[in-house]
């Protein structure tokens, strides 16, 4: 797939028209409004909830959808009052549409807005030559960081807002249910925001690997042992003060319940494909435990640049796949493949 594959008026865009099924459908170059950029994308991320809609899974994406909301670009064209950006910026892109007017937004909580969206759902999806986006929603890159570093900048904005939303402290101990791109970037980030010993729970072993090179101090397979009884027993019975829940499974959740000390903070990030699911109800109050919901980023995407800056964290080691535009559907079908030992696939334009 290349730029030149449609008309210079039309471009192609992935969708998803079916469970498993990508295809590149024809989007006409509409002239900007005043306000909105214009990026020729560079690279592109598969995120896992971009997998959830790929397997006709996910809660709030119905098919048919334009896929793809991680990415990063040049700026080629912008809107007669744009002042943030210029042609030939490097920039990555918030994806999120919040109506600006509702209480959560005028309360400076966005994220929750009562008419939430994002511009995958509105048609504009990440894997496609060309992105607009209003220049609010549009960041610089760091001097150095890569375009497929800057792709990673919005799950690394999900998982600060998790962790910063959490509470963790100096010290505390935690356990990481899921080791995809965003369990390993929490993982990543308790590292600089507690020190304190973390574990990370999956069931593959490449995933697990990976987790103990980003700093969890121990992998625990979820097959082979119980992740409670083998958190509690390193605990000496206790568990531990945080758990995080990025797989969205009803297991791991109440294992990332029941793991906790009392008085312990759940945070759950993951898209449940099966819902509802049972609780454990009776724990909140034995233990006097919370359970966190985290929803996207909030103010969040500075700060991961900030940190990108300061050399904080180095994105790279998640890049484990790489793939032209062409290749998407193979890109998507090998996340899906355990034997593929895939962590992150960045599509790479240009």
């Amino acid at each position: 797939m290349r730029k030149n594959d449609m008309s210079d008026k039309t471009y192609p865009m992935a969708f998803v028209t079916a469970p498993g099924v990508i295809e590149f459908l024809p989007q006409e170059r509409l002239p900007l409004a005043p306000r909105e950029v214009r990026l020729a994308v560079r690279a592109a991320a598969i995120c896992g909830s971009d997998l959830h809609i790929f397997k006709g899974k996910h809660p709030s994406a119905p098919l048919p959808v334009s896929v793809g909301h991680e990415l990063a670009g040049e700026v080629v064209e912008t809107g007669s009052a744009v002042t943030k950006v210029k042609s030939g910026d490097r920039v990555t892109v918030e994806p999120v549409i919040a109506c600006g007017t509702c209480d959560p937004c005028l309360r400076g909580r966005y994220h929750l807005c009562r008419n939430v969206s994002f511009q995958y759902r509105r048609g504009q999806g990440a894997f496609t030559p060309f992105f607009t986006a209003h220049e609010d929603r549009v960041f610089r890159l760091p001097e150095g960081l890569s375009y497929e570093e800057g792709a990673l900048v919005e799950p690394l904005s999900v998982a600060l807002h998790a962790v910063q939303k959490s509470g963790v402290r100096l010290g505390n101990t935690s356990a990481v249910f899921g080791a995809g791109a965003i369990g390993l970037l929490v993982t990543m980030l308790l590292r600089q925001a507690s020190g304190g010993r973390t574990f990370i729970v999956d069931i593959h072993d490449f995933r697990l690997q990976k987790g103990l090179e980003l700093g969890a101090c121990r992998a625990i397979h979820n097959r082979r042992e119980d992740a409670l009884e083998a958190i509690l027993a390193a605990t000496g019975g206790a568990g531990v003060d945080f758990t995080f829940e990025a797989v969205g499974m009803e297991l791991t959740l109440a294992q990332a319940l029941q793991s906790l000390r009392k008085g312990g903070t759940a945070t759950l990030l993951g898209i449940f494909e099966e819902s509802p699911v049972a609780v454990p109800v009776n724990l909140f109050v034995q233990k006097e435990i919370a359970l966190l919901g985290s929803q996207g980023y909030n103010w969040d995407f500075q700060d991961a640049l900030t940190l990108l800056e300061r050399g904080a964290l180095d994105l790279k080691p998640l890049i484990t796949h790489r793939i032209g535009l062409g290749d998407l559907q193979s890109g998507f079908e090998t996340l899906l493949n355990p034997a593929a030992r895939a962590v992150k696939a960045v599509v790479v334009m240009g």
